[in-house]
């Protein structure tokens, strides 16, 4: 597999969880709770994670690559693994922002922190690119990233927003959710989705969220069928590509 498709895979797995962008192979199946919470504004208030995330594709999408990075950062601070894979490509091949191959792989390493596969070849792919200075700066500068938005930190500022949304659940400190509907604008026209399932603990509940998280981004590793080493189509075609 090349680095190309590689993150061509990651960024459908970005859009198919929060459906900023849906290229075909991303489109989800809107029975599934998860994608139709996804749209609610009031979800994604209490998920910052996927709410910058969200803004970040769109914006990557429409070319406006310096607040799509912005963006991507602020879904960074909270723990999003997704995001900080982009910010790393992104400083990889200086889109929307200096090129800076030594930082990149710092933030790929943070991205790998969980050891999802597809960050671990994608940091293990920079890795191999870097020269002995890049890959000194690197270490350096991945103290500072981690100190930041390393999950020690970053799991925990998600886990009060979490815990804020929780706390609004229909006014009650109860939890009780009884009859209640959420509707939720979609391409048809408006979902309905009962308490039960907007308020299913695997959204807000923070161990079982990182654990969805988790099934998600393995998952999609799990999906593809790979042959060889990671390696970069572009580079052996023109020597001075990424």
């Amino acid at each position: 597999m090349t680095r190309r498709a590689l993150t061509a895979a990651v960024l459908i797995a970005l859009a198919a969880t929060v459906f900023a962008v849906r290229p075909a192979e991303a489109r989800p199946k809107m029975a599934d709770p998860a994608h139709i919470a996804a749209q609610s504004e009031g979800f994604l208030a209490y998920h910052p994670d996927l709410r910058w995330r969200k803004e970040g594709l769109g914006l990557y999408e429409d070319g406006k690559l310096e607040l799509a990075y912005k963006a991507f950062r602020r879904s960074a601070r909270y723990a999003d693994k997704g995001a900080q894979a982009m910010v790393a490509e992104m400083l990889w091949k200086g889109e929307g922002v200096e090129r800076d191959r030594a930082l990149a792989y710092a933030w790929m390493d943070l991205a790998a922190e969980r050891n999802y596969p597809d960050f671990v070849k994608l940091r293990e792919y920079y890795w191999q690119q870097l020269d002995a200075r890049e890959r000194e700066r690197a270490i350096a500068d991945g103290a500072g990233v981690y100190a930041d938005y390393g999950d020690d930190v970053a799991k925990k500022r998600l886990e009060r927003e979490l815990e804020k949304g929780r706390r609004q659940l229909t006014g009650s400190r109860t939890g009780f959710k009884g009859a209640l509907t959420i509707y939720v604008p979609s391409g048809a026209g408006w979902v309905g989705l009962s308490g039960e399932q907007y308020y299913s603990d695997r959204f807000w509940k923070p161990d079982q969220y990182f654990e969805w998280q988790d099934q998600v981004w393995r998952d999609q590793s799990r999906g593809r069928v790979e042959v060889g080493a990671l390696e970069d189509a572009d580079a052996k075609a023109d020597p001075e590509a990424d």
